[in-house]
């Protein structure tokens, strides 16, 4: 199991502003977890009225762990409960024995009953490729033209990926059409402004396609799994912006 970065995301349900507001580092074959906020949880208390998790109560603390911590292993399905096989499906996870992080990685650790979602952190390699991969968001918002498009994917399928400067709710925006130019969906927010940066950069190196079509009953949320990848700068690092910075080492 290798070392793996998230980033706890938190919406406020009143303006629909979004923040990274805590910093995940997971080496769990030394069992040593840590968990810390970030210059954005200041952002969020300041704009939003963001308040510390009941597990991290001290925004200026680094919590450390032998185990995955609760607020993030109860975010993930078990191998004990009903369902998980079809879980892992879902992921195009199966056939494999994923850890948690693993799982993490690609769900999101969504839940209806809060506000928050957990992300990978993006890298680059030496030659400054990245590879990512999420559920499309925002396809209900989609007209029934792109919907009915949408229930035709197949697994393989290339995908566009064009910057959107007149988004309603975010102004920027990182969309997703197919082929044909039916606008799908959207990619993720925290997704943006990195891949802004890279079709800037690189925008024939741009590349996407589905994993998976999940069809109903599937939750919305999992209906379709997309891979990203592109280039990025030499000297530019995804997800290091202040925002992502970790406040305790800010402070120090």
């Amino acid at each position: 199991m290798k070392d793996r970065t998230f980033f706890l995301g938190w919406q406020d349900t009143r303006s629909r502003a979004w923040y990274p507001v805590g910093r995940l580092d997971a080496q769990p074959e030394s069992r040593r977890f840590t968990f810390s906020y970030t210059r954005g949880a200041m952002d969020a208390k300041c704009d939003s009225g963001f308040l510390p998790l009941y597990d991290f109560p001290d925004f200026n603390k680094v919590y450390e762990s032998e185990e995955l911590f609760p607020l993030f292993r109860n975010r993930v399905m078990t191998s004990g409960r009903r369902g998980f096989q079809q879980y892992l499906q879902l992921l195009d996870l199966g056939g494999m024995e994923p850890d948690p992080l693993e799982i993490m990685a690609v769900d999101g650790g969504f839940r209806a009953t809060d506000s928050y979602e957990v992300f990978p952190k993006i890298s680059k390699d030496e030659s400054g490729c990245f590879q990512t991969r999420f559920f499309l968001h925002g396809w209900r918002h989609a007209n029934e033209a792109s919907q009915r498009r949408l229930e035709s994917l197949n697994a393989g399928e290339n995908l566009y990926v064009t910057v959107e400067l007149t988004n309603p709710q975010t102004t920027t925006a990182v969309q997703i059409q197919s082929e044909d130019y039916h606008v799908l969906g959207w990619a993720p927010r925290y997704l943006v402004h990195d891949l802004v940066h890279a079709i800037a950069n690189a925008p024939d190196l741009i590349k996407a396609k589905v994993i998976r079509f999940n069809p109903i009953p599937a939750p919305s949320k999992q209906r379709v799994l997309i891979e990203l990848c592109g280039h990025l700068p030499n000297d530019y690092n995804p997800m290091e912006d202040d925002e992502y910075l970790s406040l305790s080492s800010s402070l120090a």
